[in-house]
């Protein structure tokens, strides 16, 4: 089964209509810019957010393994102690403390996919399956993905593709719709800030393109490590030599660094061997939408 981190509702910005997102926890990359570092590592995690605390302690006090104590800066969990029961977040009253990761049956998914069924039908949305990767997740994804096809749910799977390319074929002849994210062409510089080379990636995506599937994608723009001209002009080329299904659509997402907040919270460190990375100036954003647009893409800022 697979652990989620959250459920979106009204979700407008993960494939059409109106959606419900499911995030999956776990993936294989670990870009350093990532929105979503709760949803990079496999299991649970605690959260704390010192700024919501009162220093009441009613978490140190329900913890049963005495994992917490309550010092000048806060509450401090000893690692080795906490087994990740989540009493102390059941007993926080201000919801400084929570819990990344939880795990659902696929009925009980599927009753909260269900209750989006008006509001999807009206507006042509479904589901996204997003994270983390949820193909790190095969047989729990393939099993959602058949259930919401038996009740007529449009499916989409926002991924890296970075998978055995057997599940993605798997998966493709499954879903509507992939959201592949495209972060950089030089596989060094992949590895260099998503922990991963790329030609696996690359591979993938040549391939549901000539299996006909449809596809958007979406880069991540961000000065110093890929809106640079000789990048851009590299991943328009490779995407327009791919045989295309429907919109040729390319989502341009400005960086920001969002996640500095989220890396507090988990006690880990955003950046931590200080790469360099800077939003996109406009001109750099309108030279990108060119560069697209050049090759006959519909492309964006954001989306």
């Amino acid at each position: 089964m697979a652990l989620l981190f959250d459920i979106k509702r009204y979700a407008i910005n993960d494939g059409p209509g109106i959606r419900i997102t499911l995030f999956v926890k776990g993936c294989p990359l670990s870009c350093v810019w990532c929105h979503n570092p709760e949803g990079v590592k496999l299991g649970k995690q605690k959260l704390y957010t010192k700024s919501k605390c009162i220093g009441c302690s009613s978490c140190v006090e329900a913890c049963p393994q005495n994992a917490l104590r309550l010092t000048k800066d806060g509450i401090v969990s000893d690692d080795s102690r906490c087994v990740l029961c989540g009493k102390c977040v059941e007993a926080c009253p201000t919801l400084a403390l929570e819990m990344s990761g939880t795990e659902y049956s696929y009925d009980e998914l599927m009753t909260e996919i269900l209750k989006e069924t008006m509001v999807m039908d009206r507006s042509k949305g479904g589901v996204t399956f997003c994270g983390g990767e949820p193909l790190i997740y095969p047989e729990w994804l393939l099993e959602m993905l058949r259930r919401c096809g038996e009740k007529d749910i449009h499916r989409c799977v926002d991924t890296t593709l970075f998978a055995k390319s057997e599940i993605v074929k798997e998966v493709a002849e499954n879903c509507e719709l992939f959201l592949v994210d495209l972060k950089h062409m030089d596989s060094e510089k992949h590895r260099a800030f998503c922990g991963v080379r790329n030609e696996l990636i690359l591979k993938n995506l040549r391939m549901i393109a000539e299996m006909g599937c449809a596809f958007w994608i979406r880069i991540p723009l961000i000065d110093g490590v890929n809106a640079d001209e000789e990048n851009l002009i590299a991943s328009a080329d490779f995407l327009a030599s791919l045989p295309w299904q429907g919109e040729r659509r390319v989502g341009l997402l400005p960086y920001h660094d969002v996640a500095r907040g989220k890396h507090e919270k988990l006690r880990t460190t955003y950046n931590p061997n200080g790469l360099e990375m800077n939003p996109p100036t406009e001109e750099q954003k309108e030279r990108a939408l060119q560069i697209f647009k050049d090759k006959g893409f519909l492309a964006t800022i954001g989306g």
